[in-house]
C-alpha cells in the first residue's frame, strides 16, 4: 500500500509540473464557418472572442461567440463544454453549435447526435426567457408554465445541464455588455381588482395623465438651417403658441379608463379587451396643430406620425379602431385610442417613449417633405398594475434534486436500511440460514435500481475531474448536477471510516454486483474455477494502482484522451448503455463477465482504478470490524482458504484494503458447525462430559 501511495503522489507531482493550458480560441476563419447566411462576420468586439455579425448591407445584426472564454464551467471530465452561440441584437438565439467537449457519456457512449439534438432547441428562444432543463413539476398538461422547459438527454441529464448553464452564462455576459435594452422579466398587467375614485383633475394632478407641449418656436428651432426653416408662417407669427399639445393616458387600468372615457366608449373598450386581453390601450389627445395622424391614415393600422420605444426596443402601435368619446371636462381636440401587445415586451408600468413626427413641405408643385421628431416620455404609476414575479429556474442542483426526488428517496431508504444493518446487525445478517440469497437480493437492488435504473455507477472519471478542477481553481458545482451519484459518494466516503472500501465494492457497485452474479452462474453451470497462485495474486493486485496513476497523468497531460483511457472501466458499457455500443466495447465488458464466471471478480481485484482509489480512501478506516480469534491463522486457516478475495493473511489478519465485505468469514466465525475452534471446543466439552 505504501508503494502505491508513493507511486500515486509521484504521478500527481508530475501532473502538476506538466499541466497543460487551455485550448486556444478559434481563429476568425474558423468562427466564420459558423456564420449562416444572410449574415456575415463583422469585427471582433472583445478580447474574449465576441464577434459582431452584420447583414449584407453591413448593418449590425447580432453577435457570435464561443462559450469557453466567457463561461468556463467544468464538465464531468473536468474540461469545459465549448459551444458556438449566435444571438440577434434582441437577445434571441439564432443557433447553438457544439465545438468541443469531453463528456464521457457522449464521447464513447451515446455519441454526439443526442447532444446536438439538445442544442437544436435553443434557436427562437430569448435569453430573457426563463428556461430549465427537464419537465414541469407536477405538470398535468392542462395548465401552461411561464418557464420554458428544454428536453434533456436520457442518461446524460447532468451533462446537458452543465451545457445549458454554460450557454446562458456566456450569453448573459455578452448581453450585459452589448445589449442593454433586453427585457429581463414579464411585463406588468393592469390589476382588475384595483379600484379608486378618480376624476380628470386627479389624473392630471397625480401625473397619471401626462401633458407634453412643443411650441412653434421649438419646431422652428428644429428646422433651423434646413430647406424647410421658412416654410411655416404661422409658427413665425406665434412662436409661443403650441404646435403639439399632447395628453397621454394609459386606459388599461379600469379606474383610469372610467375617469377618462364616456360610458359608451368605456363599454366598447371593455368589449374590446375581452377579445384582446393582451393589448394595452393608450389614449392620446392632441389639442394643438399637430393632429396625430395625416390625411392618408387608415383606421386600424399603425399611425404614420407616431412611433414608440421602451428600453431601446421598438413598441408596435396600432389604432384600436374605437369610437372615442371622452368624459366631461376632458381637453377638446383630436383623440384616438392606440393599442400595443404586452406579449411583445411592452411594460405599461415602466417608462416608455412616444415619438411624434413633424412634417413640413417646401414648394407648391411636388413639394419636398422634411421631418423632425420630438420624443416625450410617459409612465403610469405602478399601483395600477400587477407585476408577475419573474419565474426563476431552480438552481441546477435544486432542479436536479427535484427531477430525481423519487429516486433519491428510494436510494435514501435503501441506504438507511443497509448501513445500520451492516453496522449494528452484521453477525445476525451473516448468520442467516439464507444469507447468500439475501445478499444476492441486495445486490440485485444495487444492479437493477442503483445501476441500470438510477444510473448511479460511480466511476474514476468523477474524482479525476474533481482533482483537475481543484488544481485549476475551478468550481466543484458540476458534482451537484448528479445528486443520485453524489448521495452514493457520500455513503461511500462514510463507509471508508466504518468499513474501508468494502461498503462500496461489496454492496453498492453495480458492475461488482454483475460480476458476482456471473460467478454464481458459473457455479450453476459447473464451470471450473481458476485460481491464481498466491504469489501472482498479490502481484496483480498492485496493477490497479498503476492504472489509477496512469489515468491521473492522462487526465491532465492529455485531457482529450481521458475518455478513451477511462474505458478501462467497463462500467459505461455494462451499466450506463446496457451494452448498446460498438462491438469492441461490448466485447471488452463481456470478457470480464465471462472471466468472472471462472475467476471470482477478477476485474475488481486486479484492474479497477476506482477500486484502487477506494482502497486508498479506506486508509481512514477507524475500526477492525471483522471478528477474529486467537486461533485464526494458527492453527485454523478455514476463513483464509474460503476467502474468494484472498484478503486474509496466513496469520489470520484481514487485509482490509482488499476486503469486499462479503461477510463469508463472519458467517464461518459465528457458526459452531463451521468454525474449527468452535467445533473443537464443542468436541472437547463432549469428551469431558462423557
Amino acid at each position: 500500500m505504501l508503494t502505491a501511495l508513493r507511486l500515486l503522489l509521484a504521478s500527481l507531482a508530475y501532473v502538476i509540473a506538466t499541466f497543460a493550458t487551455a485550448a486556444e480560441p478559434l481563429s476568425r476563419a474558423q468562427i466564420e464557418a459558423y456564420v449562416q447566411p444572410p449574415f456575415l462576420l463583422g469585427d471582433r468586439l472583445t478580447d474574449q472572442g465576441v464577434y459582431e455579425m452584420v447583414n449584407v448591407y453591413g448593418a449590425p445584426a447580432g453577435y457570435i461567440f464561443e462559450t469557453e472564454p466567457l463561461a468556463s464551467l467544468p464538465g464531468f471530465s473536468g474540461a469545459p463544454i465549448n459551444m458556438m452561440v449566435t444571438l440577434d441584437r434582441e437577445g434571441s438565439f439564432l443557433d447553438v453549435k457544439l465545438i468541443e467537449h469531453n463528456e464521457p457519456i457522449f464521447v464513447s457512449g451515446l455519441g454526439e447526435e443526442p447532444f446536438e439534438r439538445f442544442l437544436e432547441q435553443y434557436p427562437g428562444l430569448n435569453i430573457a426567457t426563463p428556461m430549465a432543463v427537464g419537465t414541469p413539476y407536477g405538470n398535468t398538461g392542462g395548465q401552461g408554465s411561464s418557464l420554458t422547459y428544454l428536453d434533456g438527454v436520457t442518461k446524460a441529464t447532468a451533462s446537458v445541464r452543465i451545457a445549458h448553464e454554460t450557454i446562458l452564462a456566456a450569453a448573459l455576459a455578452v448581453a450585459r455588455e452589448k445589449m442593454q435594452g433586453i427585457a429581463t422579466g414579464p411585463p406588468a398587467t393592469p390589476n382588475p381588482r384595483h379600484d379608486e375614485a378618480l376624476s380628470w383633475s386627479d389624473l392630471v394632478a397625480q401625473g397619471i395623465a401626462s401633458h407634453h407641449v412643443v411650441t412653434n418656436a421649438e419646431v422652428d428651432a428644429a428646422f433651423a438651417g434646413t430647406l424647410w426653416e421658412d416654410d411655416d408662417a404661422e409658427a413665425r407669427s406665434a412662436p409661443d403658441a403650441p404646435y403639439v399639445d399632447l395628453w397621454i393616458v394609459d386606459l388599461g387600468p379600469p379606474a383610469i379608463a372610467r375617469a377618462a372615457l364616456s360610458a359608451q366608449t368605456l363599454a366598447e373598450l371593455r368589449d374590446f379587451l375581452e377579445i384582446s386581453p393582451n393589448d394595452e390601450p393608450l389614449l392620446l389627445i392632441e389639442t394643438a396643430r399637430h393632429g396625430l395622424v395625416g390625411e392618408d391614415f387608415v383606421r386600424n393600422t399603425a399611425p404614420d406620425w407616431l412611433s414608440a420605444e421602451q428600453n431601446g426596443l421598438p413598441v408596435a402601435l396600432r389604432d384600436a379602431d374605437l369610437f372615442t368619446n371622452l368624459a366631461p371636462g376632458m381637453p377638446e381636440g383630436t383623440a384616438m385610442i392606440l393599442r400595443t401587445d404586452r406579449r411583445l415586451g411592452f411594460d405599461p408600468a415602466s417608462p416608455w417613449q412616444l415619438s411624434l413626427q413633424v412634417l413640413r413641405a417646401h414648394g407648391s408643385f411636388r413639394p419636398v417633405i422634411g421631418s423632425q421628431t420630438f420624443t416625450v416620455t410617459h409612465q403610469t404609476p405602478e399601483r395600477f398594475f400587477l407585476r408577475p414575479e419573474t419565474p426563476k429556474p431552480l438552481s441546477p442542483w435544486r432542479e436536479a434534486m427535484r427531477n430525481r426526488s423519487t429516486d433519491l428517496i428510494a436510494l435514501g431508504v435503501f441506504l438507511g436500511l443497509l448501513l445500520p444493518l451492516l453496522l449494528l446487525r452484521q453477525s445476525w445478517l451473516a448468520g442467516l440460514r439464507g444469507f447468500t440469497p439475501t445478499r444476492l437480493g441486495i445486490l440485485f437492488i444495487t444492479l437493477g435500481f442503483i445501476g441500470w435504473w438510477g444510473q448511479g455507477q460511480l466511476s474514476i472519471v468523477t474524482p479525476l475531474a474533481a482533482l483537475r478542477t481543484g488544481l485549476e481553481g475551478g468550481s466543484f458545482a458540476f458534482l451537484l448536477y448528479d445528486p443520485f451519484s453524489l448521495l452514493l459518494w457520500a455513503a461511500t466516503i462514510l463507509g471508508f471510516g466504518l468499513w474501508g472500501r468494502g461498503l462500496f465494492c461489496g454492496w453498492l457497485c453495480p458492475f461488482g454486483a454483475l460480476q458476482e452474479f456471473a460467478h454464481h452462474l458459473g457455479r450453476l453451470l459447473r464451470l471450473p474455477r481458476l485460481a491464481l497462485p498466491t504469489r501472482w495474486d498479490r502481484r496483480l493486485k498492485w496493477l490497479k494502482y498503476a492504472v489509477l496513476a496512469a489515468l491521473g497523468m492522462i487526465v491532465f497531460v492529455a485531457p482529450d484522451q481521458i475518455d478513451t483511457a477511462a474505458e478501462v472501466e467497463p462500467f459505461k458499457t455494462a451499466i450506463t448503455t446496457f451494452f448498446l455500443r460498438d462491438w469492441y466495447y461490448a466485447a471488452y465488458a463481456g470478457f470480464w463477465l465471462l472471466l468472472a464466471m471462472v475467476m471470482f471478480k477478477s476485474f475488481c481485484r486486479y484492474v479497477c482504478p476506482l477500486g484502487a482509489l477506494m482502497a486508498i480512501g479506506g486508509l481512514i478506516r477507524t475500526r477492525t470490524w471483522i471478528p477474529r480469534r486467537s486461533d485464526c491463522g494458527n492453527p485454523c486457516q478455514l476463513c483464509r482458504v474460503r476467502c474468494n478475495y484472498n484478503a486474509i493473511r496466513p496469520t489470520g489478519e484481514i487485509e482490509y484494503d482488499e476486503c469486499f465485505q462479503c461477510l463469508d468469514c463472519v458467517t464461518i466465525h459465528d457458526d459452531p458447525q463451521q468454525c474449527v475452534p468452535l467445533v473443537l471446543a464443542t468436541r472437547g466439552r463432549g469428551r469431558t462430559g462423557q
